[in-house]
């Protein structure tokens, strides 16, 4: 069993919004982990795919069974105060997250798996990363057929540099050469148009949301 994220955040009672305290991150990762290997474990109120189950000891041979030496390259599990498991199955670039409401996906040769599912809305966001869980137990991979490219991304990522290039004291002409190039900046940073200076405005103000807490709602926006 895995367990990198070990060291616990407060845990927001139901029914609030998560505070700026905890990031709404259900447990702290190391900061000084690298992207790909860090495992970030979002609480379920803010990670809407995140799949409800109760792990139930089963005899291996059970096809419905899941042999939980099979997830471990994947898996990294919190234990809350309560004793509840809260995992993420992850390979650095995909990931798939559940709340273990009783039982243990870790503990026993094989579990078999009750899944959590109710209602119109939030069984759909469900469906998904329940198929995304179901091709990793059948085939060991995460399916690229099942994570398609975000469109959003090359935008967060510009967003992550500009808030970066703030936190390090750059003005918002250094910001704009940063990410459209000196010779642009030189040919249209003062000229007529405003159109490039307010592109930058636009980035930054959303940078600054984001490092307000506004990063809490990306999920919630997943098409």
């Amino acid at each position: 069993m895995l367990a990198r994220a070990t060291q616990r955040a407060g845990l927001p009672r139901r029914g609030l919004p998560p505070t700026r305290s905890n990031g709404g991150s259900t447990f702290a990762e190391d900061p000084g982990r690298a992207a790909p290997e860090a495992r970030i474990i979002w609480h379920a109120d803010l990670d809407p795919g995140t799949l409800r189950v109760i792990a139930v000891p089963s005899d291996p041979s059970d096809p419905d069974s899941i042999r939980t030496q099979r997830l471990a390259p994947w898996l990294a599990i919190a234990t809350d105060a309560d004793g509840r498991e809260h995992a993420v199955l992850s390979d650095g670039w995909h990931r798939i997250r559940i709340d273990v409401e009783d039982g243990s996906i870790a503990r026993g040769e094989a579990v078999l798996l009750h899944y959590r599912l109710l209602g119109v809305e939030s069984a759909e966001t469900r469906i998904l990363p329940l198929r995304r869980f179901l091709e990793l137990c059948r085939h060991g991979r995460f399916a690229k057929s099942l994570f398609p490219a975000d469109p959003r991304i090359d935008r967060w990522l510009a967003v992550l540099r500009v808030h970066d290039a703030l936190a390090a004291g750059a003005s918002h002409r250094e910001v704009g050469a940063a990410l459209f190039g000196e010779e642009r900046i030189l040919l249209d940073w003062s000229g007529r148009s405003d159109s490039l200076r307010s592109r930058v405005r636009r980035l930054v103000g959303e940078a600054r949301r984001m490092a307000t807490g506004g990063y809490r709602h990306l999920m919630r926006r997943r098409s």
